[in-house]
């Protein structure tokens, strides 16, 4: 056997291994989902549609995208920028 036949073995076998682990391993129980508020909910409502129903608009609402780093983007919800600002 050359040296790429034995690492493609062991490979296949670290493989089989995982997925016979994986068979065996007891099932985790789902985390539970909140149900969806009935009439929908004033965050994903457009703040022009909130002003109209006479609702209070928010502060501002910002986009919310977080970066790798935990980041939060601080630019308006649904900005037409590309870019995202984070502090």
């Amino acid at each position: 056997m050359s040296k790429m036949d034995n690492l493609r073995a062991m490979r296949e076998a670290r493989y089989a291994e995982a997925q016979k682990r994986a068979a065996s391993a007891p099932a985790r129980p789902k985390a539970p989902v909140a149900p969806p508020a009935a009439g929908g909910s004033a965050s994903t409502a457009a703040p022009a549609a909130r002003a109209a129903r006479g609702e209070a608009p928010a502060a501002e609402e910002l986009c919310g995208h977080r970066n790798m780093g935990g980041r939060t983007c601080t630019r308006e919800r649904g900005h037409a920028a590309k870019t995202h600002r984070y502090s």
